[in-house]
């Protein structure tokens, strides 16, 4: 036997073969590789994937055979260049900020404010949850890992963050169906029975349930592996490793990504593009029998604008994720291409594109709803105290006609500070606008239904301030009351 047959196994082959034990358990004992030499170990590889040996199926060698080959010609790792990795980090960095305000916002919005905690809403803050946990639990890690193509995290972490990315997939796109059936009801059976908070609740815990239960795979098979590479560099990988194999090989995780394309995105984007298609054509194509009052006109104004703003959610959700699960299919058909030069940034982006769709829904929602908006504005005042025109935005949503100059509200907001400081004469400012309001609502009633003259709304005096209610007592903390007032979504 010669020298270099009685030589010590390079670290690239004890590396190789540690990986292949992962994928077909042909060494018992993986320390025990060390204490043979390479004639010793290559024999045993040999004999392992022979066709005389019935210990693996002919499937299995395949795979080994493809890793080994991988791995033995794997010098080193695979690195971005800076000006790369400078790129991508302010691509993912901005879009996390994004999405993390906008989601907390949102959420805040709807659990803060009495009046926008409605059915609709607290599906768009479960979605808004999911987006949340996506962006912190999973997005923020994985870039990481893409970018340094190293994970510190440990094994354990590697658990959950493959878990935590499949169940907020899952929980987004089975809120978003919750969305649909829900204006599909209240849209084309106005006289079916609506789904009260409770049930709403109950469906959105249901949902979670089966985003886990989809999700459990991610738990079940993810593992780390520690690489020592030609230059002495060494690094952690998370992967999944399947019973027989590893992407791009593994036939077992081919068919959990075409019933995962299935179930969370296939069904779901055709039913509910079926679904806003009869609302559209309800809305827009149907004409009723008689003249429509203003009352029947304003609502079903009001219910365009919403149904409008949904079908661009859920168009968004379609192509932001298209991309990303097109990638896994094609991939295990033309396996050549996950060795191209070029895969990484091409993942990179499809992989961007499909966590940006938490980043869009809040911009939506400032864009195509008003009381949305108005609330964002209200966040940016109290955070940087800047000085938004948003008096009519208020007047409308509220229905509440406010006296005062506008220079006065924004000369409040500019300032950074409140022009009532003490915590009695906010309390009664706040008592004084809520009588305000339901004198309105009274006034309102009684014109309508007994034909009275309206109650004189006109701004009495403030007994406890000793001034007039005007605009410049709008600070941002007023708006919150005023709000509560509005109508719902």
């Amino acid at each position: 036997m010669s020298e270099h047959s009685m030589s010590e196994p390079s670290p690239n082959l004890f590396n190789c073969s540690s990986f292949i034990q992962a994928t077909g358990p042909f060494i018992k004992n993986v320390s025990s590789i060390w204490s043979l030499n390479e004639s010793q170990l290559f024999d045993l590889i040999s004999q392992a994937l022979s066709p005389d040996d019935t210990f693996l199926t002919e499937p299995r060698k395949n795979v080994i055979r493809e890793s080994l080959t991988d791995c033995l010609f794997s010098k080193r790792s695979y690195e971005l260049a800076w000006w790369q990795q400078v790129t991508w980090t302010v691509l993912f960095t901005g879009m996390l900020f994004v999405a993390v305000t906008g989601n907390a916002t949102v959420a805040w919005i709807v659990l803060a404010h009495r009046r926008m905690r409605t059915v609709t809403n607290y599906y768009l803050v479960n979605l808004s949850v999911a987006d949340l946990l996506m962006a912190l639990l999973n997005c923020s890690f994985n870039f990481f890992y893409m970018i340094f193509s190293n994970w510190p995290f440990g094994s354990l972490y590697c658990s959950v963050n493959n878990f935590v990315a499949n169940v907020t997939v899952t929980a987004s796109v089975f809120t978003l169906v919750a969305i649909t059936v829900d204006r599909y009801t209240a849209i084309m059976r106005p006289l079916h029975h609506r789904m009260s908070r409770v049930r709403s609740w109950v469906i959105i815990a249901l949902i979670w349930v089966l985003s886990c239960s989809l999700a459990c795979p991610g738990v079940l098979f993810s593992n780390t592996m520690t690489i020592r590479y030609a230059n002495g560099q060494s690094k952690t990988v998370c992967f999944v490793q399947w019973p027989d194999g590893r992407f791009p090989s593994s036939e077992t995780e081919y068919v959990y990504n075409i019933i995962f394309l299935g179930v969370t995105y296939l069904i779901p984007v055709l039913l509910m593009g079926v679904c806003y298609f009869l609302m559209g054509r309800e809305l827009w194509g149907s004409r009723s029998i008689g003249e429509q009052t203003s009352r029947q006109l304003d609502a079903i104004k009001s219910k365009r604008k919403v149904i409008r703003m949904f079908i661009v959610v859920v168009t968004i959700f379609a192509v932001c994720w298209l991309p990303y699960h097109a990638y896994y299919i094609i991939i295990f058909h033309r396996r050549e291409l996950s060795r191209s030069a070029y895969v990484h940034h091409l993942y990179l982006l499809f992989y961007w594109l499909a966590m940006s769709n938490a980043m869009v829904n809040p911009l939506i929602y400032y864009w195509m709803n008003r009381k949305f908006r108005v609330y964002f504005r209200q966040a940016i005042c109290h955070c940087f105290c800047l000085r938004p025109n948003y008096k009519h935005d208020l007047e409308v949503v509220t229905g509440v006609k406010r006296g005062g100059s506008v220079s006065n509200f924004n000369r409040s907001c500019r300032s950074g500070g409140h022009p009532q400081r003490g915590h009695s004469a906010r309390k009664d400012h706040f008592e004084t606008q809520e009588i305000r309001v339901k004198t309105l609502i009274v006034s309102a009633t009684r014109t309508l239904q007994n034909g009275l003259a309206p109650i004189d709304t006109k701004p009495r005096q403030n007994g406890h301030s000793g001034h007039y209610l005007t605009n410049s007592d709008c600070d941002c903390h007023s708006h919150q009351e005023l709000d509560k007032n509005g109508n719902d979504v």
